[in-house]
């Protein structure tokens, strides 16, 4: 569906954040037959308070708001589960989302990434090595601008979530894929894995050019090979003997990309194949892409390090929001003495490959439980001759039980491997009480 198919049609956007206001903004002026912003439970955003352009229903006003209604544009949070969505289905309301909406108009131009991780590192790598190669574009989706409030461009690149990838009609010309694993679950209509991978590799099923992908990761792998047709380019790591490789020949040193880690080697490998998929000859263009690589400024709150005088190693990966990014940060510091602070909001999720990442492969770490699901973590990973295990009250209490337990030379990692809701706003709330944590108890005897 194109925004110019919602003119004299009853729309309704629920939501009224960055997502719904960048659709009432790109809506209205098509000229539907009425538009209306619907919220089913009160906001800060109160109806009485609202002085956004369309008006507003919600809480007891929600339901009734949508009699009539024809489309409904959801914002992202809104999932299969939700029994508004499950009704109006059912009453054969065409239910879609502003990405949808854009990406009809704007898919030819458009590299669209997205993935259970890397998504992120991945897409702005992107980005910039485009633009360091002479080609600007214009960063967006779930990083950034909303691709309703994206200026024109000759070209894309968009971080697309499980929730933006649900509702597309059409593919990205360049579809890129990073990883698949269990996440958001609650988001799907019945929670059963299989619909999470459904609406994740939508992103791919409309025509795309080529899907670039991690063909290391197994279940993305197997998933994709249930789905005949695809234009396929699989990616396996570019690195040899300290450097990135392409068909025999070295292109630049692996150091030239300041993120840790083998995941991170996938990472670039992904973007550089990408690139190649795009039409940029990584060969000719090496200069300019290591150079690029060099300039890259990484993500702030993934593995980003923080300075302590007491020579041990703070760092910073709040965004880790499940047990595999948390296994792949504790790869990237393996070797050294290391302390992991665990736990967050508890949704539910299996914590198993964690378990069975440090039994397979004996790292011994410190894993510190922080409220509210550290101590389950620490349940499921069980007694391994290689864990040692601790609790904290908080993330201050965790990080000053690790000042005790490593000494310099050593890591303390936050990577929660859970989301922050509950004890904080959002994971960057929690990367800051880490950051004023470390630098409290540096004083501390």
């Amino acid at each position: 569906m194109q925004l110019t198919e919602l003119a004299g049609r009853r729309v309704a956007v629920w939501g009224t954040g960055r997502e719904g206001l960048a659709a009432i903004a790109a809506i209205a002026p098509v000229g539907p037959a009425s538009l209306i912003a619907v919220q089913d439970k009160p906001t800060f955003l109160a109806a009485s308070a609202w002085d956004g352009p369309v008006p507003l229903y919600e809480g007891e006003a929600f339901g009734p708001a949508l009699d009539g209604v024809e489309v409904l544009v959801r914002s992202p949070g809104i999932g299969e589960s939700n029994p508004w969505i499950q009704r109006l289905r059912e009453r054969g309301v065409t239910i879609t989302g502003g990405t949808a909406l854009w990406m009809a108009d704007h898919a030819k131009h458009t590299i669209g990434v997205t993935g259970s991780k890397g998504k992120s590192t991945t897409t702005t790598l992107i980005s910039h090595l485009l633009t360091v190669t002479g080609r600007p574009n214009e960063l967006g989706g779930n990083i950034g601008i909303a691709v309703l409030s994206l200026p024109p461009a000759q070209r894309y690149v968009l971080e697309l979530s499980m929730y933006q990838c649900a509702d597309l009609q059409n593919s990205p010309r360049i579809s890129v894929v990073t990883s698949l694993f269990e996440e958001h679950l609650d988001w799907t209509r019945d929670g059963r894995p299989a619909q999470y991978y459904a609406h994740k590799l939508n992103i791919a099923m409309h025509g795309p050019e080529a899907v670039v992908y991690n063909a290391t990761d197994p279940t993305l792998s197997a998933e994709l090979a249930t789905r005949p047709g695809l234009p396929l380019v699989p990616v396996e790591p570019w690195d040899s003997d300290g450097w990135i490789v392409r068909h025999g020949e070295r292109l630049f040193p692996r150091d030239a990309f300041a993120l840790r880690g083998r995941h991170n080697t996938g990472n670039l490998s992904v973007a550089l194949a990408t690139l190649e998929a795009y039409g940029v000859d990584v060969i000719a263009e090496r200069s300019s892409i290591e150079a690029g690589l060099r300039s890259y400024v990484p993500l702030p709150h993934r593995l980003t390090p923080i300075p302590d005088p007491s020579g041990v190693e703070f760092v910073n990966d709040s965004l880790s929001t499940a047990p595999q990014t948390t296994i792949h940060a504790i790869e990237a510091y393996a070797g050294r003495e290391l302390a992991v602070l665990i736990g967050g909001q508890d949704r539910g999720i299996d914590y198993t490959p964690l378990r069975d990442y440090l039994r397979d492969r004996e790292v011994p770490v410190t894993l510190i439980a922080i409220p509210d699901s550290g101590e389950h973590i620490l349940d499921v990973v069980g007694d391994l001759p290689n864990v040692r295990r601790e609790t904290a009250t908080d993330l201050f209490a965790g990080v000053l039980r690790a000042r005790a337990l490593i000494p310099p030379g050593g890591v303390v990692l936050l990577s929660p491997a859970a989301p922050s809701y509950g004890r904080y706003d959002n994971y960057e709330a929690r990367a800051k009480a880490f950051i004023a944590a470390i630098e409290q108890t540096a004083t501390q005897p």
